[in-house]
């Protein structure tokens, strides 16, 4: 199974199974969050399996078949480099970001595997400004499970906007 980035496509997963899956799942998520939120960012990479996929794209690409993004990354020594790149040489003015999350979709499974989606809001407060909404869209997640723990396989950030923020460095 693939993940798919565009339209619908009903769950393969029955609702029984979907609600086991989905506090892992919503677990996972939460945490990932938490790290980012609390500015942790050489944290994040922690995340990931070392075989990863990590894009940031605009729906309007992902809808197009042109899945170039603002961010790429394969690998998790990709992940930490930019992580380590960001914390330790922030050149923007001083911010906390917020994530909320949606509850999870379970959309599949094949063994060590769990393909989810979940909707995103990002919110970004300056230090001297405003809260602002600073994207919005939907995780489209391939986990795979290392012992009782999730790992992200592939994380595709799909968002909603084609006009975003210039600032667009952390990780969603």
């Amino acid at each position: 199974m693939t993940l798919q980035l565009s339209g619908y496509a009903p769950s393969r997963v029955d609702a029984r199974r979907a609600a086991e899956l989905r506090p892992l799942v919503e677990h996972f998520n939460i945490e990932y969050c938490a790290v980012l939120d609390s500015g942790h960012i050489e944290e994040w990479p922690r995340f990931f399996a070392e075989d990863c996929i990590y894009r940031i794209t605009a729906r309007e690409n992902t809808e197009l078949d042109m899945p170039v993004g603002l961010v790429y990354a394969e690998g998790r020594p990709m992940l930490h480099d930019r992580a380590v790149a960001i914390s330790r040489t922030q050149m923007f003015a001083p911010r906390t970001m917020t994530h909320l999350l949606s509850a999870p979709r379970i959309v599949g499974e094949e063994g060590q595997e769990i393909w989810a989606q979940c909707n995103y809001v990002l919110l970004q407060t300056l230090v001297e400004g405003p809260t602002t909404l600073h994207l919005a869209g939907t995780y489209h997640d391939r986990f795979v499970r290392d012992g009782d723990e999730l790992l992200l396989r592939e994380r595709q950030v799909i968002h909603e906007s084609s006009v975003i923020a210039n600032d667009l460095v952390y990780p969603v």
